[in-house]
């Protein structure tokens, strides 16, 4: 099963996140099938692929919970209906 979630980058404090489609059993660092964009939380900051993020929900991908709320301040749902 294929969730989109987010794996941690940058330093120290100062954590930057891509959201990453990524098989369930793989940890957070672990491979990643695709990358579909970043999370900065510190300025709030989302940069996806649209594209690419509608292509997998529709082969049945699952956003975890965070994944899912950045998805939704986005409106990539609206373009799914």
């Amino acid at each position: 099963m294929v969730k989109l979630r987010l794996k941690r980058c940058g330093r120290k404090q100062r954590a930057i996140y891509r959201i990453v489609a990524i098989d369930v059993r793989a940890r957070r660092e672990g491979k990643d099938l695709r990358k579909i964009g970043f999370y900065h939380p510190m300025t709030k900051q989302i940069s996806l692929n649209v594209p690419l993020v509608l292509d997998f929900l529709k082969k049945g991908a699952q956003p975890t919970a965070t994944v899912q709320n950045l998805l939704t301040k986005a409106e990539v749902f609206k373009e799914l209906t």
